[in-house]
């Protein structure tokens, strides 16, 4: 007897609307408008299922509940969603700083898996800050953790600062 299949509906809002009220906003007063749910969440955080949990100048934290739903072909969760989930968070952590009118753009994201994780590990922590901020070049560091403090992953980013 086969069991049924899974199903997942994901909808999102247009999010070139939030973009362009974010280009307005200095960067830590963007992030802070998303996470009070004034700003839509980005797309690609409604599809994985993370959140921003908190964000202050040069840091940012994000939340994931990993499924089934985010499972590769050998029964563990991709490392894809912890490198999107470490990416957000430490382009966030650089955005926070940035004023009204700049924006970033990863360049480099080194990531180290150090756990597997399973459907069945409790919520992870996405914690990153930012290390350097020069006029073009921003530099952060995360890192990946469940509610014991267990580290699953840990990352280095270098971004872009765009202007206008």
């Amino acid at each position: 007897m086969s069991e049924p299949v899974r199903e997942r509906t994901v909808r999102w809002e247009d999010p070139m609307a939030g973009a362009a009220a974010g280009r307005a906003m200095a960067g830590i007063d963007y992030l802070r408008a998303i996470r009070e749910g004034r700003i839509p969440p980005p797309p690609i955080a409604v599809l994985l299922g993370f959140r921003l949990a908190e964000v202050e100048e040069g840091a940012a934290r994000f939340e994931v509940e990993p499924g089934e739903h985010h499972y590769n072909p050998i029964g563990v969760v991709h490392g894809g969603l912890l490198a999107t989930v470490l990416d957000s968070a430490l382009g966030c952590a650089v955005h926070s700083l940035l004023p009204a009118g700049q924006g970033y753009t990863t360049i480099d994201l080194t990531v180290h898996f150090v756990r597997p994780v399973k459907r069945d590990t409790s919520l992870l922590h996405a914690t990153a800050r930012a290390l350097h901020r020069g006029a073009q070049l921003a530099t952060a560091q995360g890192e990946v953790k469940d509610g014991a403090g267990r580290l699953y992953a840990h990352a280095t980013s270098a971004c872009l600062v765009l202007r206008g």
